[in-house]
């Protein structure tokens, strides 16, 4: 069939990966940062989203892309971009966990009638980084903004727009649809309500395409695929299937599996998202994951993360006794946002280094447990996790994680997972297009290389501990934890 190519637009980067349409075979690839001044300290909240044409164009400089056929979009979620009705852009792309949103998003959720009215309508209770919130937040604060805004777009579906040439038609996808509060993962459609409820007026939504479409061809005839947010493109670009799930260890953690059907959740515990196969994505968020670790490698006076990892290897699984809640910002699952974290069981053989280092890693690893739990609970089948993030490489993480987690476990080797399935994407619009492809079925690519764990003898040893966990957790939090 040819070459493809996949783009990622992070928060902070442009990567573009070259792939073979059979294979899936990286060929070349490029890479340039996004020329943003964001504040002191962290990334803005606010971007002009020609910073992020410019870093494309220079990621695809020296002629990346010669002899591609067509191209898939992967790009930060949660970004909105406002447009007037002549298409130009209101103001900046509001981005990221937007902080000055929290206020907006409780005052959605009581303005709709509570949690479980959102969960019912679109999947998921607004958050701070949603796009829904951020145009309660605009209409709020920037009432001549909010009144000019007349077309939504997120960040993918603006990227698609401008490879495209601008066209009067605009799309996006299920996946990055399902992210922005205002689409239901469940029945497939906008709730136009609720962005009149959030904006104060009704704006023109981009047209839902699928899996497969095409979002159309470029003046010089490059087809460019429907793109998705992140998360669904790194999902597609690991080749996940029923069974699996994704354990993503940041500073805050979060565990997502696909699924069948959307789940609606009255706890708001589950994000419902869509993936980019027509299948679903259900998501829980820990509060508290590599943040633990780095707060208690700083305790013991240790410098890195590698470093806590040998200590805890030093120790034995249950740490002697010692259970630590991690809850140090609080928690989302379970939902204890004004808690703290625990150290239980201490006793003066368990009063060493080496067994803090290990509770650390065994908290950490049974609260995404928990959040596993959770989807588990709702009828989510889990046989195989996929371990990401730099943390996933430590020692004492893949020592403890399988027999934890009851499952295999799965560390994919680093590679530009969300560019390469968005590549994936591109080369099953081509397919398609061409009558090579089922669109029903995507490219059957070469799957992740991998370290594969299993639980083996250690799983008792390993429910034994998470027992333990369970224990202090429901004695120190009676009843917060209903998976």
């Amino acid at each position: 069939m040819g070459i493809v190519a996949g783009l990622d637009s992070s928060p902070d980067f442009t990567r573009i990966v070259v792939c073979d349409t059979d294979t899936g075979a990286v060929l070349r690839q490029g890479y340039a940062p996004h020329p943003v001044d964001g504040p002191e300290g962290g990334r803005p909240s606010d971007v002009d989203p020609q910073a992020w044409l410019l870093s494309l164009g220079e990621a695809a400089g020296g002629g990346l892309l010669e002899g591609v056929q067509a191209i898939g979009v992967s790009a930060q979620q949660n970004a909105v971009v406002p447009l007037d009705a002549q298409g130009n852009t209101v103001r900046p792309a509001m981005v990221g966990g937007d902080k000055r949103a929290q206020v907006a998003a409780a005052d959605l959720i009581d303005a709709l009638g509570g949690r479980e009215a959102w969960a019912q309508a679109v999947g998921s209770v607004p958050q701070a980084a949603q796009p829904v919130t951020k145009l309660r937040w605009l209409a709020k604060n920037e009432t001549e903004n909010a009144r000019r805004t007349a077309v939504l777009l997120q960040a993918h579906d603006w990227l698609v727009w401008q490879l495209l040439g601008r066209p009067v038609r605009r799309t996006t996808d299920r996946g990055g649809a399902s992210g922005t509060g205002y689409w239901s993962a469940a029945t497939g459609g906008y709730r136009p309500d609720l962005v009149e409820l959030a904006l104060g007026h009704q704006a023109m939504l981009p047209e839902v395409i699928g899996p497969s479409d095409a979002a159309g061809t470029t003046p010089e005839g490059l087809l460019i695929s429907a793109g998705t947010g992140e998360t669904m493109a790194a999902a597609f670009g690991l080749g996940l299937g029923l069974g699996d799930a994704v354990v993503s260890l940041g500073a805050s953690g979060s565990v997502m599996a696909v699924h069948p059907e959307a789940l609606a959740d009255q706890s708001g515990m589950i994000t419902s998202l869509a993936d980019a196969t027509g299948m679903h994505l259900p998501v829980v968020t820990t509060l508290n994951a590599v943040r633990t670790l780095r707060g208690t490698a700083e305790l013991l006076g240790l410098s890195d993360l590698e470093s806590l990892s040998d200590l805890a290897m030093k120790s034995t699984p249950g740490s002697h006794g010692l259970v630590l809640l991690p809850y140090l910002e609080g928690e989302r699952t379970p939902s204890l946002p004004h808690t703290a974290g625990t150290l239980a069981g201490l006793r003066r053989e368990s009063m060493k280094a080496e067994h803090l280092a290990r509770a650390a890693f065994e908290g950490m690893l049974c609260g995404l447990a928990d959040a596993l739990d959770v989807l588990r609970g709702r009828g989510v089948d889990v046989r195989r996790i996929f371990l990401l993030g730099q943390a996933a490489e430590l020692p004492a993480v893949q020592a403890a994680a399988p027999a934890l987690f009851g499952a295999q476990v799965v560390v994919p080797q680093p590679a530009d997972y969300a560019a390469i399935g968005a590549a994936r994407q591109a080369a099953w619009a081509l397919g398609v297009s061409q009558g090579t492809l089922d669109p029903r079925n995507p490219p059957a690519w070469q799957g992740a290389a991998a370290q594969v764990l299993d639980p083996g003898d250690e799983l008792a040893v390993g429910q034994a501990v998470r027992q333990q966990f369970v224990s202090v957790r429901e004695q120190t939090h009676p009843g917060a934890f209903r998976p």
